[in-house]
C-alpha cells in the first residue's frame, strides 16, 4: 500500500438527497438532482468553511466538532435544494393539469422556494426528536430496566451505560430498518449507496463513468451511518468514566436515594449527555478518519465491521441514472476545485450558480487526483 492510498480518508465527503446527491471537496460544494423531464439540474458553490478562517478548527478533535456543525448545516441547505426542486417538478405538473397560468405558476414557485417558519419548526422538531430518541429514551429505559429486574445499574458505574448505549444501537436499527419501507426513503438510501461507488471510483483514480462506479460496493468506511456506530462505541466508554467523577448527587456506599433525588440525578446525567454530543462527536471523526487511512488493516477491518454491517440497512444498490447523478456532482466538485484553484484562494471566488444537464458526459472531466486533497 502506497502512502496515498493511506491518507484517503481526507478527500471527498457527500450526503443523499431527494432524488439526487450532494459533494462536498474541501473548497467546493455541490448538489446535483435528476428532474422529472430526465435532465440533471446541478448546484454548484465554493466551500469557505470556518477552518479556512480559523486554522484552529483544523486541529484533532475539534476538527470533528465542527465537522458535525457543517454537515448539519449542509444537509439542511442540500435537502431543502432537492426538495425544492422535487416540489417546482410536482407544481409543473399541477399546472399543466390545470392549465395554470405562467404568473400563477411562477408565483407558486416562488412560494415553495422560500424557507419559512415551518421549516424553521421543522428543523428544531426534528432536532428535539434526536436528542429524544438517542438520549433521553436509551437513559429512561435503562432506568426503567434496572428497576423493573432489580439491578444495581449505578450512573457511576459501567453496567448503566453499556445498556443504555445497546438500547441505543437497537433503537437506531428498528428506526433506520422502519423508514427503509418508506418508497421515498428507500430511493434516497439508493442515491446513498451510488454517493459510496462515486466516491470509490475516484479513490481508485478511475475515470468517474457509470461503467466503472458500477462494479463498486455500496459501503464505505467513512461514511455517516459507521459514525454513528463510533458514537455509540465512545459514548459508552466516555459516559462510563465521565460520571465517576462528575456530581450527580449519587451517593458511594449504596446508600439508597429518594425518588426525587434519583429523578435529579438522572436529569444532569441527561443534561452532561447532550453537553458532550460535541466532544464525543470529534473523538468518533478522528475514528472514522484512522478507519479510512487503514482501512485495508485486518485488525482495522474488524474493528469498522459492526459499522459497515449497519450501512447495509441505509444504503442500497443504485441503477444507472442514480449513479449517473452521483458522478455528476463528484464531476462539478472536482471541476470546481481544479477551475477556479480553489484550495489557494484566499477567499470567495466564486458565486453560487445552477446549471442543467442532460447527461454526464456534458460535464468536463478534472485533472486532480487524490493527492491533491491530502492534507
Amino acid at each position: 500500500m502506497n502512502q496515498t492510498e493511506e491518507k484517503k480518508y481526507t478527500s471527498i465527503g457527500g450526503q443523499a438527497v431527494i432524488e439526487g446527491v450532494m459533494m462536498r471537496s474541501p473548497n467546493s460544494f455541490v448538489v446535483a438532482v435528476r428532474k422529472k423531464d430526465g435532465t440533471i439540474k446541478i448546484r454548484k458553490d465554493q466551500w469557505f468553511g470556518l477552518s479556512q478562517k480559523m486554522p484552529f478548527f483544523k486541529k484533532p478533535f475539534f476538527r470533528g466538532i465542527l465537522m458535525l456543525l457543517e454537515a448539519m448545516s449542509n444537509g439542511i441547505v442540500a435537502l431543502n435544494y432537492s426538495a425544492n426542486e422535487a416540489m417546482r417538478d410536482d407544481l409543473k405538473e399541477q399546472a399543466q393539469k390545470k392549465k395554470m397560468s405562467e404568473e400563477e405558476l411562477e408565483k407558486k414557485l416562488k412560494k415553495s422556494e422560500k424557507i419559512d417558519v415551518m421549516t424553521f419548526l421543522t428543523i428544531v422538531a426534528s432536532f428535539l426528536l434526536g436528542i429524544g430518541l438517542f438520549i433521553f429514551l436509551p437513559h429512561f429505559l435503562t432506568w426503567l430496566f434496572s428497576v423493573l429486574f432489580n439491578q444495581k445499574w449505578n450512573l457511576d458505574g459501567v453496567a448503566f451505560h453499556a445498556v443504555d448505549g445497546v438500547i441505543k444501537a437497537c433503537i437506531f436499527v428498528l428506526y433506520v430498518w422502519v423508514i427503509g419501507f418508506l418508497p421515498d426513503i428507500k430511493r434516497v438510501f439508493q442515491y446513498h449507496g451510488a454517493e459510496h461507488k462515486a466516491i470509490a471510483t475516484f479513490e481508485a483514480k478511475e475515470e468517474l463513468t457509470i461503467e466503472n462506479a458500477r462494479k463498486y460496493v455500496t459501503l464505505h468506511p467513512r461514511c455517516g451511518t459507521s459514525f454513528i456506530f463510533f458514537l455509540l462505541f465512545i459514548s459508552i466508554i466516555i459516559f462510563s468514566f465521565l460520571f465517576t467523577i462528575i456530581p450527580l448527587g449519587v451517593p458511594k456506599g449504596g446508600v439508597e436515594l429518594t425518588k426525587l433525588a434519583q429523578i435529579i440525578a438522572h436529569i444532569k446525567a441527561v443534561a452532561w449527555k447532550i453537553l458532550f454530543m460535541f466532544p464525543i462527536a470529534g473523538t468518533s471523526y478522528e475514528l472514522i478518519r484512522l478507519s479510512g487511512k487503514y482501512s485495508q488493516n485486518p485488525f482495522c477491518r474488524a474493528f469498522i465491521s459492526p459499522g459497515m454491517m449497519l450501512q447495509k440497512l441505509t444504503t442500497k444498490e443504485p441503477d444507472d441514472q442514480q449513479l449517473e447523478v452521483a458522478l455528476a456532482s463528484i464531476k462539478v466538485a472536482l471541476l470546481l476545485e481544479d477551475s477556479y484553484k480553489l484550495k489557494e484562494a484566499a477567499g470567495k471566488v466564486l458565486k453560487l450558480e445552477e446549471i442543467e444537464v442532460s447527461s454526464l458526459s456534458e460535464i468536463d472531466s478534472s485533472n486532480l487526483s487524490l493527492k491533491d486533497f491530502l492534507e
